[in-house]
């Protein structure tokens, strides 16, 4: 048997019990893909993240949902499992800004953590953007979402954006229409498939104040319903918005998202001029996982 450091960290988050919790998970190194995907389901977060050792950057992540699904992209699974590795010690003082580089996929990304007043800040920036073509029929769409076609806004036009998992960014009239949006899971699988995409990120945004926007994610296709800070959908709608010249001048978007679930969430990004995401994160579970 082996005894794994694990535990749970809330990410985006200034408090216990909110933002949006992720499990990691140290020293898997040897253990088989079956038994993390069993791990990921133990643990039946929205992702667990492994922290193994890599020959190409500081650290190689790993990330599953709790249906076993492996995802990518620099999210919530990377911000939390650096923040908990610099909240437990194992990556120095941080009293001045450190960058370290992360194994995820096929990508080396760097990841830039300090402390500040007390807590660990990271910031981490994205594989730069990729556009597919627009969805210019939203009729399936705003019917897999259960809104009315005219809520489904089409400038910018719906469409599939990625910075390391490829989303379907979907504006609708505002921040009422977002809460109101009840997916039909085989609906939207289905439109979802038909855009290449993996998730769904409905949002509302007002040119008139472009430094903010709301969103939900919905991602069926790796057996998530709905999660409360995707950062792998933030930072391409950041750099979409941007390549639409439809951000403020400092490039900057706080993306609220979670308050449908309980679980507020604010997701900094920035275009660097890729998108860089930033924040927080509290630990709230630290123990020993025992595995065969």
């Amino acid at each position: 048997m082996a005894e794994l450091a694990s535990g749970l960290i809330d990410v985006f988050a200034d408090a216990p019990l909110s933002g949006n919790p992720l499990a990691v998970v140290e020293g898997a190194d040897a253990l088989p893909d079956d038994t993390l995907r069993r791990i990921a389901g133990e643990f039946n977060q929205a992702e667990t993240t492994f922290l193994l050792k890599s020959t190409r950057a500081d650290w190689k992540l790993r990330s599953f949902t709790a249906n076993g699904s492996e995802i990518f992209g620099a999210g919530h699974n990377a911000l939390g499992a650096w923040l908990w590795l610099a909240e437990h010690g194992a990556l120095g003082s941080l009293d001045a800004p450190k960058t370290f580089q992360q194994e995820i996929g096929t990508d080396v990304l760097p990841i830039t953590l300090e402390a500040r007043a007390g807590r660990i800040h990271g910031r981490m920036k994205q594989s730069p953007l990729k556009l597919s073509s627009s969805l210019d029929d939203v009729g399936p769409l705003a019917e897999a979402l259960a809104v009315p076609v005219a809520d489904v806004l089409t400038h910018p036009a719906p469409r599939v954006a990625s910075t390391g998992a490829g989303h379907l960014l979907v504006r609708v009239r505002d921040a009422l229409t977002v809460d109101r949006a009840r997916p039909m899971s085989d609906k939207l699988l289905s439109v979802l498939a038909a855009a290449g995409a993996e998730g769904c990120y409905v949002y509302a945004f007002d040119p008139a104040a472009p430094r903010t926007a709301y969103a939900r994610f919905f991602n069926p296709t790796v057996g998530l319903w709905e999660d409360a800070a995707t950062g792998t959908a933030a930072g391409p709608l950041c750099a979409y918005l941007g390549s639409e010249d439809l951000l403020a001048e400092d490039k900057t978007l706080v993306v609220e998202q979670g308050v449908h679930m309980g679980r507020r969430s604010l997701l900094h990004v920035r275009l660097t001029p890729e998108p860089e995401l930033s924040g927080s994160g509290v630990v709230v579970l630290r123990g020993l996982l025992t595995v065969t």
